[in-house]
């Protein structure tokens, strides 16, 4: 998450992670939201930068970027634990 500082990130992926919760129907708290959030962008920033050469800026694309991130590693950790 480029460009939006520390604090930003920790906004950003707490909202990330919360959307992710509801989206996947999980109860997770606070700080795994925000845990979730944030290696959620990271890991996909890194993988749409490897594909397409770029990630989508500003605050509204790395929320999205964010949640489906947080989307992928809620669902690669429910196929871990089966």
């Amino acid at each position: 998450m480029t460009g939006i500082g520390w604090i930003g990130s920790i906004i950003l992926g707490a909202l990330a992670g919360w959307i992710a919760e509801k989206i996947m129907k999980t109860d997770q708290g606070l700080l795994m939201n925000i845990i979730l959030g944030i290696v959620g962008a990271l890991v996909l920033n890194w993988l749409l930068v490897a594909i397409t050469g770029s990630t989508l800026g500003g605050w509204f694309g790395q929320l999205i970027v964010a949640a489906a991130g947080a989307c992928l590693l809620i669902f690669v950790a429910r196929l871990v634990r089966r």
